[in-house]
């Protein structure tokens, strides 16, 4: 009588399904599309601007554009939609199937 060794039968199926799993997202990682990407940049431009006035009152963004000028205030509000839209993204990212 023939024995099946099911154990690595197991392994190699678990395998399959892991490297299926990763293929399927859209745009690699996390499936991000440009916009998403867009806005975690913006995020992190505002974090780290948020450090630096937390940590040293460095206000990196005044700092090159101005205090206040039309293009740091454009920065501030496009930082502050991409903190709308990270509330979209988390959501979005929650209900991927998989996950």
């Amino acid at each position: 009588m023939a024995t099946v060794n099911t154990h690595s039968t197991e392994r190699r199926h678990l395998l399959d399904r892991r490297s299926g799993a990763l293929r399927n997202t859209r745009a690699g990682a996390m499936g991000l599309n440009v916009a998403d990407w867009i806005a975690m940049v913006l995020l992190i431009v505002g974090g780290l601007n948020w450090g630096l006035i937390g940590l040293f009152d460095f206000n990196l963004v005044a700092s090159l554009f101005g205090p206040m000028t039309p293009i740091s205030r454009l920065v501030y509000g496009l930082v502050g939609l991409a903190g709308l839209y990270a509330i979209y993204l988390c959501i979005r990212l929650a209900r991927m199937p998989g996950r």
